[in-house]
């Protein structure tokens, strides 16, 4: 649709109010600035303490370890000499050297057997001057004297005076001693020993307050661990590994330990090892209590001191919450606004500068609206004067014509048709100055249909003799009932259907106008095949007195449109389609009502007949 003399107009596209946008308030990101910064220093405390408390938990399960092998190293060295006292003391016992000169190996067995009580240790061997086993005592029924034969002749090679004797899953700490008859004739060996086992494992543990397990080769032989937790990979690998007086970590089923062990049999080929193991987990119980405590505390700080804050900062905050309700009203133009200035700080004193700079914007607001409207009243001024002198000097001259009494009825009859012409663009031009002048509330709805108001102002464009050959085709479909002022919709189609008649081609012009209903709105389209909206124009269609191409084009059409439109609650767009045709596009409220009839698809073609020299009676007559 090409421009016409009522340029089209161009609604605004309508900005969402600021006050839809979500705002977070100083007082909130302050508040919740000091959360985040007290619960993040809060858990690095936490894990400071944490870790602080745990190595001090280590190195504390550490030191008792060591004082642990220290204390069993001097109850060992004590323990073994006073082993070593008493073998001694055995071997030379009358009793014993009595036995011992008895060669038959099972009176030796019998005999021994009274005086092994006498000892209390949980094994006695005897063996004749040839070193082989006579006699055997033992509380452990899996101890033979096949293996006490075996360890025997070992322990005749080892320097150690202790030495240590495994079968059948016991282990002995064994003392030999040999028995003299008088200073130089040996009898035999006499060979005691006490048996690591549970007993003694639990009296060390208790010396430690740890767990211990004694251990020969691979094999555990006495711990006070569960039988559970001594088959855990963990302290099988302590006790088939080096011996590490270095303490170190060790898992033990779920539980963790730090652990040492000492090594009990000096250059023995198989190693007898006693390993201590004090749990990491239990000592560090405490720790967990201290940090729920801690946790607690920091917890409560967080939350007393938020709403402390919370509190105190509405002190600062209602300055600027004041200041900030200010600048919203000026947003929307309440220059009068109340603000809170009390106080000699920075805010008060924005707040100062922001009501100057207010009074300031409202002076010079009112000095650009004064100078606009001046401006305003100037442009119509001149436009109105210039349409007026023009109209009106061609009803002069016209008339002065008419005066003439040599004319003929068809010359008169023409130069009548030209002075009307003139009034009607005079009156045009008055109508739509009144249109501006009018309020919204000067419209007087009612329930129409809308297809009938486009046939009407399609019968009065008919009227205009400056258009023929142009096709107007109507379609129509489903309700087209609205709420309008009839009149005025009437008047603002008239226009857009006689700037799109304009706009089209001369020949084989076509004007399409579409009338339907999109959920509760009613859109009108008028499309034409012209070659569509100038440039120069195209930003400013629909401000007042802008007109592109036309000799005697006022520049209001379309600016009666928009405001038509506009009172009536609805939007205007223009659009230019891909195929070629200028769309103006008016969308209504729409109102349906019960018992409108609703119609089916409709299309109406009617071409522009020459209507010059023809009343509007005759040119309705030959369109029937």
């Amino acid at each position: 649709m090409s421009p016409s003399t009522e340029p089209v107009s161009q609604t605004l596209p309508t900005q969402p109010g600021n006050a839809l946008v979500p705002r977070t308030r100083l007082r909130t990101r302050f508040l919740l600035s000091m959360i985040v910064i007290t619960a993040s220093l809060t858990a690095l405390s936490l894990l400071v303490v944490r870790h602080s408390v745990r190595e001090h938990v280590r190195e504390g399960i550490v030191q008792d370890l060591r004082n642990s092998v220290t204390t069993f190293q001097n109850f060992q060295h004590d323990r073994e000499v006073v082993l070593t006292h008493s073998a001694e003391l055995v071997a030379y016992l009358p009793i014993t050297r009595s036995i011992m000169t008895a060669h038959d190996p099972a009176t030796i067995q019998d005999a021994s057997r009274d005086v092994w009580p006498l000892m209390g240790s949980d094994l006695l061997a005897l063996t004749d001057r040839n070193g082989k086993v006579v006699a055997l005592h033992t509380k452990t029924p899996g101890f033979t004297r096949e293996m006490a034969q075996q360890y025997f002749e070992k322990s005749l090679n080892e320097e150690d005076s202790s030495h240590w004797w495994f079968g059948g899953h016991h282990l002995f700490q064994t003392f030999v001693q040999p028995v003299y008859f008088g200073k130089a004739e040996g009898l035999g060996f006499l060979i005691i020993g006490y048996e690591i086992d549970a007993r003694l494992a639990r009296e060390v543990s208790k010396v430690s307050a740890s767990q211990v397990a004694f251990s020969y080769g691979d094999e555990i032989v006495a711990t006070t661990l569960t039988a559970e937790q001594a088959q855990t990979p963990g302290v099988r690998a302590l006790a088939a590994g080096t011996s590490q007086a270095q303490p170190h970590d060790v898992q033990v089923g779920q539980e963790n330990f730090v652990a040492t062990s000492l090594d009990l049999s000096g250059r023995q080929e198989t190693p007898v090892r006693l390993s201590v193991l004090g749990s990491y987990d239990q000592a560090a119980k405490f720790l967990d209590n201290l940090n729920r405590l801690l946790l607690l505390l920091g917890l409560s700080a967080v939350l007393i001191g938020s709403g402390l804050v919370f509190f105190i900062s509405h002190t600062f905050t209602r300055p600027l919450a004041s200041l900030v309700d200010g600048v919203r009203a000026l947003e929307h133009g309440d220059y009068y606004h109340p603000l809170d200035s009390r106080g000699s700080d920075e805010v008060a004193e924005l707040t100062h500068a922001f009501d100057r700079m207010r009074a300031s914007l409202l002076k010079t607001q009112q000095a650009l609206l004064e100078s606009e409207q001046l401006a305003t009243i100037g442009r119509m001024a001149s436009s109105i004067t210039h349409d007026l002198r023009h109209a009106l000097a061609a009803v002069v001259a016209n008339s002065e014509f008419l005066c003439d009494g040599h004319l003929t009825s068809a010359q008169r009859e023409e130069l009548y048709q030209e002075v009307r012409n003139g009034v009607n663009q005079m009156t045009d031009l008055i109508d739509s100055l009144l249109e501006f002048a009018r309020t919204r509330e000067s419209l007087n709805p009612t329930h129409s249909n809308i297809v009938e108001t486009v046939q009407r102002a399609m019968q009065a464009v008919r009227l205009h003799p400056r258009h023929q050959g142009t096709l107007i085709e109507v379609h129509s479909s489903g309700q087209n009932w609205a709420w309008f002022d009839a009149r005025k919709l009437e008047r603002a189609l008239y226009n857009l259907l006689l700037n799109a008649c304009e706009a089209a081609p001369s020949s084989g012009g076509r004007v399409i106008v579409t009338v339907e209903r999109r959920g509760h709105a009613v859109t009108i389209a008028i499309a034409d095949n012209g070659p569509g909206i100038a440039e120069p124009i195209r930003e400013k269609l629909f401000h007042p007195f802008v007109s592109f191409g036309k000799e005697n084009g006022t520049g209001l059409g379309l600016t009666v449109v928009q405001k038509i439109v506009h009172d009536h609650g609805g939007e205007i767009l223009h659009e230019r389609t891909p195929d070629g045709l200028t769309v103006f596009r008016i969308t209504l409220p729409g109102q349906t009502q019960a018992g409108t009839h609703e119609a089916g698809h409709q299309v109406q073609s009617v071409p522009l007949l020459p209507v010059s020299n023809q009343t509007e009676t005759s040119i309705r007559h030959s369109d029937k």
